[in-house]
């Protein structure tokens, strides 16, 4: 018998600010930000149309005011599409979670709750757990930062991650903020890293360009690092979709 084998997950990225669907670089809207086009709900059904089996929406309103400006538009997305919605943002306690989720997202990832909030944090695992909820961090310059990335962090990053699967979180979305929207390659061997010492899923997330470098990821599958997200390069036309998804998905880039 054949062995399974395994793919790595492409996830496009919508990034919603001024209810419109942008592309930061950085992570910070004031210092470049692209829009590409004026519906979210729309980009959502054209990557659902070209076969994506998830989505990762980020509100960046929501992040850096803590406002939800764009919950309606999240609801009509979710309510859009048939395939689970991820959600970053603005999650700062487990009311904010509750709304979130009523609105039709599959699970949320939490960056700065986590790190600043603990108490609060573990009130929000125990409720929901690691299927619903997944720890992201962004590191830029070597160091953790939250608050939509404005605020850093002494803490280190390999220790932060072990304390989080203590807890219970598998999964981690890792973001070197430096590689973010810039078309400059991913860094690849934080992912590799983290996902090695830290015995802890990967979704790597920043920097890819182009089919070479999905194949540096699909090589690290082993080591835990399973998928990747994807936001610039798509919109600006760097992969053809359809062949792309069919590729990562059969596990073999030729």
């Amino acid at each position: 018998m054949n062995p399974i084998k395994k793919h790595l997950l492409v996830i496009p990225s919508i990034d919603i600010h001024n209810r419109k669907t942008v592309r930061v670089v950085q992570g910070i809207p004031e210092l470049d930000c692209k829009e590409y086009g004026d519906d979210p709900v729309e980009m959502a059904m054209i990557w659902r149309a070209e076969n994506a089996k998830m989505l990762h929406v980020v509100d960046f309103d929501a992040a850096f005011d803590h406002s939800n400006v764009n919950h309606d538009i999240i609801k009509e997305l979710c309510s859009s599409v048939v395939i689970p919605i991820e959600f970053a943002g603005g999650i700062r306690s487990v009311e904010d979670a509750e709304e979130v989720f009523d609105l039709g997202v599959y699970r949320i990832s939490i960056n700065t709750m986590a790190l600043e909030n603990r108490v609060e944090f573990i009130k929000l695992f125990e409720k929901f757990g690691p299927t619903k909820i997944v720890l992201s961090i962004d590191i830029l310059d070597g160091k953790l930062v939250t608050r939509g990335r404005q605020r850093k962090s002494d803490m280190n990053y390999f220790y932060y991650v072990k304390e989080m699967t203590e807890i219970g979180i598998d999964r981690v979305i890792v973001t070197d903020v430096s590689r973010n929207g810039v078309m400059q390659g991913p860094n690849i061997n934080l992912s590799k890293s983290i996902a090695e010492n830290c015995n802890i899923k990967v979704t790597h997330s920043g920097g890819v360009r182009n089919k070479d470098e999905l194949l540096d990821l699909q090589n690290l599958i082993p080591v835990g690092v399973d998928s990747v997200i994807i936001g610039r390069a798509f919109y600006e036309n760097r992969f053809p979709c359809q062949k792309l998804w069919r590729v990562a998905e059969s596990g073999l880039f030729n």
